[in-house]
C-alpha cells in the first residue's frame, strides 16, 4: 500500500507500517494520525500491519451523523482479510466514545447508510471488530459496541441507551441486543429509564471482556493493558444477536409496566422502551430489530419526541444568551450566603458540594444553629444517596462557617441574599454586606418578585449586582433566573451563568419585571384558573385536568404546598398598581383572611390530615366559591377538562410570548426552559411555547379570544395572536 493518503467516500486511509517505534495502532488521543486536509475527516483509517484501526472524530461527542455512518460502512468494505489482519479496532478521538445519534438530523427523512446497516455489518464482518471505549457510551454509540465481538473501556467510562430522553426507542438494535447481552432485569431500567451504568457495573453483568486496571485507555497503562489483550485475542464469541435473554424475574415486566404506568404523566417513551424489549423475548433478532426499526421512525414523527428533542437542545443553549457572548467569567472561590432558611441553606449547600468556601450569615445565634442543622441534614441526605463520601461531607461541614456576623463575608467573592420578600429588609442586608465586601466582589439577590434595582439602590458599583433567583429546595432545583440589571456588566453577568453551570444548574436569562419569567407566567396561570373557579370550575377538577395534561401538580394543590399566604403577600402588594377594570377574584383572599394557609395549617384549597399531605376535598371551599359567584351575579357552567388544559395553556403562552415581545426573555425556548426545570410543566410536552408552537398558535388566538370575553380588560394580547404564524 502507499503511504500517500488515499480517500474513500468519508474515510482516510493512511499506511502506518513506516511509523518506527510503534508497532501497536495508538488508543490514545495525542497519537491520532493527523493529515493536511482543510477539516478532519469523522473517520479515518490506518493500517499498522496487523489491524485496521478505525478512529471516530466528529467532534463534540462523536454522534453518528450520516457522514459517520458512511465511514463506517466505507470501513467494513476497506477493512478486509488480507492475511496480515487479526481484527479491526474502533476508537473515538476527544473526549468520549460515540454518545448518540445526531439529532439535528431527526427532522429530515434518514439517510442512508443506515445505522441498523452499519451495526449487523460490523457484528459479521469476517474481522472481529473490537470496540476501545472511553467518556461517554449512548444510544448509537452503545448499540455499535454491542455489534462488535469485544468490548474495551477505561473504568471512568459510563455506558446507556437514553433515547428515552428524547422520546424515542433505539432504532438500530439496542433494544435487541442489549438484554441479550447483560439480561432482561439489567436492561429494563437502561431503556426504559435512560439510566446509566459503570463500566465496573457493565463488565460484572457480562458486557464488557475487558476494564483498564489503574488508567483510561488515553494513558500508557490502559494503552499496555488493551495491547495485552489484542496481542492474544480470545476466541471470537458468538455474536451478540443470537445469544439467549436470561430473565432472572419471571414477572418483571409486569412489575415494570405498572410502575411505568403510574409515573409516565402521559408520555409514552417509557411504555414504548419497555414494549421493544417484549419484542426481544418474542421474537429472533432478525425478525425483532425491524419492527424496532420501524417503531423508532414513527415515534420521530410524534410530538412527544419533537418536544423532548427541543427539550434537549434548549437546555444546552439557553444558558448561552447573546447578551454575555462577550462577557469573561469572573474567578468565584469563596461564596457568602445571607439567610439560612430552606432557600439559603440550599443555595449554601449547593456551593459546598460544588467545592466552594462558604460563608452562612443569619441574624441570631438561634437562627445560626438552625440553619447549621439544616446542612447537616442536607449532608446526610447526600451521604446515603452516595452523593459525597462520609469523611469528605465532615470536612465540608467542618470548613462552612456560619455565624451572626456579616464580617465573614468579607473574603467572598460573590454574597447571595436569600432572605424573605421584604425590600427594606432586603435592602438592609446589601447595605451591611457592601460595607465589609470588596469593590468588586459581585452581589446578588435572591427575589422571587421584587425590582433588585430598588432592593440594591444606594449600593456603590451597580456593575456589579445581578439577580440569582434559584427554586426550592435549591440543592435539588435545576433552574436559576439570572436576572440582567440595568448596570450589570457583561463579566458580571457571565459569572452568574458560570457559577450556576458550577452548581450542576442551568441559568436561564431574565431581565427585570414583576415576577421575572417564570413566576410572571405563573400569576397569569393562576388568575385563568379562578375565573374559571368563579365560572363554573372546581378546584378538584382544575387540578385533575392539567394533571391529565402531565403537569406535577395542578395549580391549587401547589399553592397548598407552598403556603397560600405567599401569593396573598404578593397580591396585596400590586393591589394599589392592579388595573382598575381588571378581574379580580377573592376567593384565595378570604381563605388567608380565615388562616386556611394550606398543608401545613391543615386546610387551605384542600384538607389535610395531621402528617398526611394528600389533600382531601374541601367541601366548604365549594360553598364558598358558589356564594361569591351567586354575589357576583354570575351564571356557572359546565367546563370539560379538555377546555380547562387549553385555556390555561394558552394564557401560558400567550404570557411567555408577551415575555419574550418585552424583551425579559431573549427566545422563545428561554420561556420553555423556565418552565421546564422550575415549575413541573412536563418536559414531554417540551414546555408553553413548544406546546402552543406544536398545535398551532392560531389555535392559542381562538382560545384567547375566549378568555377574554369570559374576563374583558383583564388580558393583554401579545402581537403573535393577532397574526399567528
Amino acid at each position: 500500500m502507499s503511504q500517500s493518503l488515499l480517500k474513500i467516500g468519508c474515510i482516510n486511509l493512511t499506511d502506518w507500517s513506516s511509523i518506527k517505534k510503534e508497532p501497536m495502532p495508538s488508543l490514545r488521543e495525542d497519537r491520532i494520525m493527523t493529515t493536511n486536509t482543510p477539516a478532519p475527516m469523522p473517520v479515518t483509517i490506518h493500517d499498522s500491519g496487523h489491524y485496521w484501526h478505525v478512529t471516530i472524530n466528529n467532534p463534540p461527542v462523536n454522534a453518528t451523523s450520516t457522514a459517520v455512518r458512511q465511514g463506517l460502512a466505507d470501513a467494513l468494505t476497506i477493512c478486509v482479510v488480507d492475511g496480515k489482519k487479526k481484527a479491526v479496532i474502533l476508537t473515538c478521538a476527544g473526549r468520549s466514545f460515540i454518545a448518540g445519534g445526531d439529532i439535528t438530523e431527526f427532522d429530515a427523512p434518514p439517510q442512508e447508510p443506515h445505522l441498523p446497516d452499519v451495526c449487523n455489518g460490523i457484528e459479521t464482518s469476517p474481522l472481529p471488530w473490537i470496540a476501545v471505549m472511553h467518556g461517554h457510551v449512548l444510544g448509537g454509540g452503545l448499540e455499535i459496541a454491542m455489534a462488535a465481538a469485544y468490548r474495551l473501556a477505561d473504568p471512568k467510562t459510563r455506558f446507556g441507551m437514553t433515547e428515552v430522553k428524547v422520546g424515542l426507542i433505539p432504532g438500530a438494535g439496542g433494544s435487541q441486543r442489549l438484554p441479550r447481552l447483560i439480561g432482561l432485569d439489567a436492561a429494563i431500567p437502561i431503556l426504559t429509564a435512560g439510566t446509566l451504568i459503570t463500566a465496573d457495573a457493565f463488565m460484572g453483568l457480562g458486557g464488557l471482556d475487558m476494564v483498564t486496571e489503574g488508567g483510561a485507555m488515553a494513558d500508557d497503562q490502559g494503552l499496555r493493558a488493551a495491547e495485552d489483550f489484542l496481542a492474544a485475542l480470545p476466541p471470537r464469541p458468538d455474536p451478540v444477536s443470537t445469544r439467549a435473554i436470561v430473565i432472572a424475574d419471571p414477572d418483571i415486566m409486569r412489575h415494570t409496566e405498572a410502575k411505568l404506568n403510574a409515573a409516565s404523566k402521559g408520555g409514552q417513551a417509557p411504555l414504548a422502551n419497555l414494549a421493544a424489549l417484549q419484542l426481544a423475548i418474542e421474537y429472533d433478532f432478525k425478525d425483532g430489530q425491524p419492527e424496532e426499526r420501524k417503531r423508532h421512525l414513527a415515534m420521530r414523527d410524534s410530538a412527544e419526541s419533537r418536544a423532548l428533542r427541543h427539550a434537549f437542545l434548549a437546555e444546552r443553549q439557553v444558558s448561552r444568551p447573546a447578551l454575555i457572548k462577550d462577557g469573561r467569567p469572573k474567578d468565584i472561590k469563596t461564596v457568602a450566603v445571607v439567610g439560612g432558611g430552606l432557600m439559603g441553606a440550599g443555595i449554601a449547600f449547593s456551593a459546598m458540594m460544588a467545592g466552594y468556601a462558604v460563608r452562612l450569615i443569619e441574624r441570631d445565634n438561634d437562627a445560626v444553629n438552625a440553619a447549621r442543622g439544616r446542612l447537616s441534614g442536607m449532608m446526610d441526605g447526600a451521604i446515603k444517596r452516595g452523593k459525597v463520601a462520609a469523611e469528605q461531607a465532615e470536612a465540608r461541614m467542618n470548613a462552612a462557617i456560619v455565624k451572626d456576623d456579616y464580617a465573614i463575608a468579607a473574603d467572598a467573592d460573590i454574597a447571595i441574599e436569600a432572605v424573605f420578600e421584604d425590600l427594606k429588609v432586603k435592602q438592609d442586608v446589601f447595605q451591611s454586606l457592601a460595607a465589609v465586601m470588596r469593590d468588586d466582589a459581585l452581589l446578588a439577590t435572591n427575589t422571587s418578585y421584587l425590582d433588585p434595582h430598588q432592593i440594591m439602590d444606594g449600593v456603590s458599583h451597580p456593575e456589579r449586582m445581578l439577580g440569582l433567583h434559584f427554586f426550592s429546595p435549591a440543592n435539588i432545583m435545576k433552574l436559576v433566573e439570572v436576572i440582567t440589571l440595568n448596570e450589570t456588566s457583561r463579566d458580571v453577568l457571565a459569572t452568574g451563568f458560570a457559577f450556576a453551570k458550577s452548581l450542576g444548574k442551568t441559568g436561564v436569562l431574565s431581565r427585570v419585571c414583576d415576577g421575572f419569567i417564570g413566576n410572571r407566567i405563573l400569576a397569569a396561570y393562576r388568575r385563568e384558573a379562578d375565573y374559571l373557579l368563579m365560572d363554573g370550575a372546581t378546584p378538584t377538577q382544575i387540578d385533575r385536568a392539567m394533571r391529565g395534561f402531565g403537569m406535577t401538580m395542578g395549580p391549587y394543590e401547589m399553592q397548598d404546598m407552598a403556603g397560600l399566604q405567599i401569593a396573598w403577600a404578593n397580591r396585596k402588594r400590586l393591589a394599589p398598581t392592579r388595573p382598575e377594570a381588571e378581574r379580580y377574584v377573592p376567593i384565595g383572599d378570604e381563605l388567608c383572611a380565615r388562616e386556611w394557609f394550606g398543608q401545613r395549617s391543615g386546610r387551605g384549597w384542600y384538607r389535610y390530615e395531621e402528617g398526611d399531605h394528600t389533600p382531601h376535598h374541601n367541601p366548604e371551599v365549594d360553598v364558598l366559591i358558589e356564594t361569591m359567584a351567586k354575589d357576583a351575579g354570575l351564571k356557572r357552567e359546565n367546563f370539560d377538562d379538555d377546555t380547562i388544559q387549553l385555556r390555561l395553556l394558552a394564557v401560558m403562552a400567550n404570557e411567555g410570548a408577551l415575555i419574550v415581545e418585552d424583551g425579559i426573555a431573549e427566545r422563545d425556548m428561554d420561556v420553555d426552559m423556565v418552565k421546564l426545570l422550575g415549575y413541573g410543566f412536563p418536559r414531554w410536552r417540551g414546555g408553553p411555547m413548544c406546546f402552543a408552537q406544536e398545535i398551532g398558535w392560531s389555535r392559542i388566538a381562538e382560545t384567547m379570544a375566549d378568555v377574554d370575553r369570559q374576563s374583558p380588560d383583564s388580558w393583554t394580547l401579545a402581537r403573535r395572536l393577532t397574526k399567528p404564524a
